[in-house]
C-alpha cells in the first residue's frame, strides 16, 4: 500500500522491435524503449522478452492477447502464510526467474522494499504479469498484515479471481477471515491453496474442516496429499486419478513424476480418491470452473511452496477455473458501447516521470496521448505515455485493450478510485442510456453520478501522531513528502490541529506510521521526529439539543446575513459522517445556491466534538429554518452553520467513543493462564478460546489503548513463542470512570 505497485512481466517473445501492418498497407515500425529500472533487485532474470528459435510474435498478440486467455487474479492470506514465497516459485516455474528467491534471504522479486527485506513480511502491493502454457497472467501479491489491509481492497476491486493460501498447519486464521469477507464482497470467485503441508503439524482434514466450518464455504477437494509434515512427497490429483509425485532430491522441483493411482499399489489412497472424487460434479472441469465462478464451492489444493511442490498444478488451476474478464459481470459496460471506461486503482511517484497511475481497462483502448475525462473529479487530462512493464524494466507501448492492466504516464490529478472514461459527452451518453433502460435512478443535480466504477472503501486510522521536520525551513519539504506518500496511500491521513498548529500524521497502526516514518528518512533525506503515538477516539450524543445562530458581517461595501436554525439528535443508524436533513419549512430556491456551503459547515462542525476534539459520529442534524441575505457569500454560511452546530453539540449530552479491537492470540497451553490474566487487566473480553494443535487459540475483544506495546509484553510473557492478530471491530462507549481518566490525562493532571 505504501509505495510502487510493482508490476513484473514475463513473455517469452521478441519485443524489442516489431513491425506491423495497417489496413493501407504502409510500414509502421514500433519501437518499444525499455525505461530505467527504479529498483535494482539484484536478482538473476531470464531475458527480456525475445526469441524463441526464430519465433516472432506480433506486437497485438504479445500486448493484447486474446481476452479470454487472460486472467487477472491475487494471492492473498493471513500474513506468514507463504503468499510471497508461493509468488516466487510462480515466476521460477513460468520461466521469469533463473533462481528461486526466499523471504527470509530478502532477495524475492516481489518484496524489494527495504523495509519489506528488513521484516520479512510484504506491506505493499506488489503485481506481477507472465505467460503460462498460452494464459497471460496479471497476478498480485498481497500484504497479509492487517496495517495494510487497504491495499488488499483496492487490489481486489480491480481483480477477477483470486488464489487464498493457508498455512496446513493453522487453517483459517483472522486474516484469513478478513480478506475472504473483502472478496466476498467485491463478488470475487477463488482458489484455496493449503501451503506447508510438509510443516510439522500440518494437517489437511483439519484445514479443510476450517474452511468449511470457519468461512462456511463448501470445498471441492481436486487434490488429496501423499503425507503429511516430513512425509509430504506429493499429492494426488482427484480429477485424474493420478499421483503426482516429486523427489526430495531435486533442488528446484521442475521435474515432477505422474502416475496412475491402482488398486494393487495404492488400494487406500484409491479408496480416498473415488470418494473425493464421486463428491464432484459431472463433467468435471466445466463444472468446477462454472461453480467456482458462482462462488457456491471453492477449489481445494495442497502442495509446500517452499519445498517446490505442487506449484506448477495450482498455475494449471488457476487458468481452468478462475475466470477471464469476460466472464466477470459488469452490467455498467453495455452504456459504454465500447468506448473507453477504466478505473485507476492505484498511484505512485517517480522522481523522473511524475504520478504513475495504475488502471484496469474495463472497455475500450487506452493509447498514448489520449485524452481521458476523470468523472470524480469533473476534469480531462491526457495520457502521455502508456508502459507495461516486462521484467523490471517498463516498456512504452502503443495500446491497449480490455481486461487489462496497464501504467499510466501524465495523470497528474487522478486519485485511487476514480473512473476514467474517453470524454465527458461519453459519459452523459451512457448515464442517458442508463436512465433510458430504467437501470438506475438518477439525481436531479448530476447524470453521470452513478456512472462512477465503483471504488475503494478507505478505513478511517486508528492511531495518530504529531510529525515534525528538523528545522522550520525543511517544513515546504515534509509537506510535499506527505502530500506525495497520501496520494500513495489513501489510508494515510494528515491534518493541522488547530489548537497547536503541528502536523498530525493518522494511520492504520503502529506498523504503518513506522513505515512511513521510515520512507520519509529513506526516499526523501529529511529526518522528522514523531510525538507519542496516540489513540484516534470519537465522540457521539446521546440526547437531543436545538441551537440558533446569526451571522451579520458588513466586510467592505457588502452586507453577509445569515440565519440558522437547526436540531442535532443521535443517529438512527451508525455513521462515521453526519446525516443531513431538511426541514420542510426551508426554502429549496435557496438550497439550490447554498447547500453545498450548508453542508460544508456541517462536516466542518463535526471533525472536532466538544468533549477532547475527536470527531463525531452517529448524528443527524436537521436544518429547521435558514435566512440568507442577498449578497451574502458561501464562506459566511459555511461559518454560521459550523458555529450553530457546535452550539447544539455543547448543549447536549456526550459520550467519548474508544475503538474496540478484535483480538486473537494463538499461544501455547503453557503459557495460557498467563496470557488471559495480563488481557484482564487491559480490559480484555475473552469470547471463546479454541484449541489448534499443540496451541489455544483466544478469541475477544480489547480495546485499542490498552493493547499498545502488547508485542512485547506477549514475547516476554510466553518466552517468544506466541503471536496475536488486530483488527478494528467497532467503536464502543467508554465507561464514566476511563472517560474521566482520559479527559485528566489530556489535561495533563495524570
Amino acid at each position: 500500500m505504501l509505495t510502487n505497485l510493482r508490476i513484473f512481466a514475463v513473455n517469452h517473445q521478441k519485443m524489442s522491435s516489431v513491425c506491423i501492418n495497417n489496413t493501407c498497407c504502409c510500414k509502421i515500425t514500433a519501437i518499444l524503449k525499455p525505461s530505467k529500472p527504479n529498483i535494482p533487485l539484484g536478482r538473476n532474470y531470464s531475458s527480456l522478452p525475445g526469441v524463441i528459435g526464430n519465433d516472432i510474435k506480433s506486437l497485438h498478440s504479445i500486448i493484447n492477447p486474446p481476452i479470454a486467455k487472460i486472467r487477472n487474479i491475487g494471492i492473498m492470506a493471513h500474513i506468514d502464510a507463504g503468499k510471497t514465497t508461493t509468488t516466487e516459485r510462480i515466476l521460477y516455474y513460468s520461466g521469469y526467474t533463473r533462481s528461486l528467491g526466499d523471504v527470509d534471504d530478502g532477495d524475492t522479486v516481489t518484496d524489494f522494499m527495504a523495509q519489506e527485506r528488513e521484516r520479512g513480511i510484504t506491506i505493499q502491493s506488489a503485481a506481477v504479469t507472465f505467460d503460462w502454457k498460452g494464459y497471460r497472467v496479471n497476478l498480485i501479491d498481497t500484504p497479509g498484515h492487517v496495517d495494510f489491509t487497504l491495499e488488499v481492497e483496492r487490489c481486489l476491486r480491480v481483480l477477477d479471481g483470486a488464489v487464498v493460501v493457508f498455512d496446513a498447519s493453522a487453517g483459517v486464521e483472522a486474516q484469513t477471515l478478513t480478506v475472504w469477507r473483502q472478496a466476498d464482497k467485491h463478488k470475487i470467485p477463488r482458489i484455496c491453496f493449503l501451503n506447508k503441508m510438509d510443516k510439522a503439524g500440518a494437517s489437511f482434514k483439519y484445514a479443510v474442516g476450517s474452511i468449511r466450518e470457519k468461512l462456511k464455504a463448501k470445498p471441492l477437494l481436486l487434490q488429496l496429499p501423499i503425507g503429511e509434515a516430513k512425509t509430504f512427497k506429493g499429492v494426488v490429483d482427484v480429477v485424474n486419478k493420478e499421483k503426482l509425485l516429486w523427489d526430495s532430491n531435486s533442488d528446484d522441483g521442475k521435474d515432477f513424476e505422474r502416475k496412475p493411482l491402482l488398486e494393487k499399489s495404492d488400494p487406500e489412497l484409491l479408496k480416498e480418491t473415488v470418494e473425493a472424487r464421486n463428491t464432484l460434479i459431472e463433467q468435471l472441469q466445466t463444472a468446477i470452473h462454472r461453480v467456482t465462478l458462482a462462488q457456491t464451492a471453492v477449489p481445494v489444493l495442497c502442495g509446500s511452496a517452499l519445498k517446490n511442490k505442487v506449484v506448477q498444478p495450482l498455475l494449471d488451476a488457476i487458468t481452468m477455473y478462475l475466470p477471464s474478464p469476460e466472464e466477470r459481470n459488469c452490467d455498467f459496460l453495455q452504456w459504454y458501447k465500447g468506448d473507453l471506461c477504466a478505473l485507476a486503482f492505484k498511484v505512485l511517484h517517480d522522481k523522473q516521470r511524475g504520478p504513475l497511475v495504475f488502471v484496469r481497462i474495463y472497455s475500450g483502448t487506452l493509447k498514448p496521448q489520449l485524452a481521458v475525462h476523470n468523472i470524480n473529479g469533473n476534469c480531462t487530462e491526457r495520457i502521455s505515455r502508456l508502459l507495461l512493464p516486462f521484467a523490471d524494466q517498463h516498456v512504452e507501448i502503443p495500446s491497449l485493450t480490455a481486461g487489462n492492466i496497464a501504467l499510466t504516464v501524465g495523470l497528474k490529478h487522478t486519485a485511487t478510485g476514480d473512473t476514467l472514461v474517453s470524454s465527458k459527452s461519453s459519459a452523459v451518453a451512457a448515464a442517458q442510456r442508463a436512465k433510458g433502460e430504467g437501470e438506475k435512478q438518477q439525481r436531479q443535480n448530476s447524470k453521470v453520478d452513478r456512472l462512477f466504477l465503483a471504488g475503494v472503501e478507505v478505513p478511517e486510522p486508528v492511531f495518530f501522531c504529531t510529525i515534525e521536520p528538523p528545522s522550520g525551513a525543511k517544513q515546504p519539504d515534509l509537506d510535499h513528502a506527505l502530500k506525495c506518500l497520501q496520494r500513495e496511500d489513501p489510508s494515510l491521513k494528515v491534518k493541522l490541529d488547530p489548537d497547536s498548529g503541528q502536523t498530525m500524521l493518522c494511520g492504520m497502526g503502529e506498523l504503518h506510521i513506522e513505515i512511513i516514518h521510515d520512507r520519509i528518512k529513506r526516499e526523501y533525506g529529511l529526518e522528522t521526529y514523531l510525538g507519542p503515538l496516540q489513540v484516534a477516539y470519537r465522540e457521539t450524543i446521546l440526547s437531543s439539543a436545538y441551537a440558533t445562530d446569526t451571522l451579520d458581517r458588513t466586510l467592505g461595501d457588502k452586507q453577509h446575513f445569515v440565519s440558522v436554525e437547526l436540531e442535532a439528535r443521535p443517529g438512527e443508524t451508525p455513521s462515521v459522517t453526519p446525516v443531513i436533513k431538511y426541514a420542510e419549512s426551508v426554502s429549496r430556491d435557496m438550497l439550490k445556491n447554498f447547500q453545498e456551503a450548508v453542508e460544508n459547515g456541517i462536516h466542518n462542525a463535526c471533525l472536532q466534538g466538544p468533549l477532547i476534539g475527536s470527531p463525531v459520529q452517529d448524528v443527524t442534524i436537521t436544518l429547521h429554518s435558514l435566512v440568507i441575505h442577498p449578497g451574502t457569500s458561501a464562506t459566511m454560511v459555511s461559518a454560521c452553520v459550523s458555529r450553530c452546530i457546535q452550539k447544539a453539540l455543547k448543549k447536549a449530552d456526550k459520550q467519548v467513543l474508544e475503538p474496540l479491537m478484535n483480538l486473537e492470540v494463538i499461544v501455547p497451553r503453557d503459557y495460557l493462564s498467563l496470557v488471559l490474566a495480563d488481557l484482564a487487566q487491559r480490559r480484555g473480553n475473552v469470547q471463546e478460546i479454541q484449541t489448534r494443535q499443540d496451541n489455544s487459540v483466544v478469541i475477544g475483544f480489547v480495546p485499542l489503548a490498552e493493547i499498545m506495546g502488547y508485542s512485547t509484553v506477549l514475547r516476554t510473557l510466553t518466552s517468544g513463542s506466541a503471536t496475536f492478530a488486530l483488527e478494528l471491530s467497532t467503536y464502543q462507549p467508554m465507561n464514566p470512570q476511563d472517560q474521566i481518566t482520559l479527559f485528566n490525562q489530556r489535561s495533563g493532571t495524570v
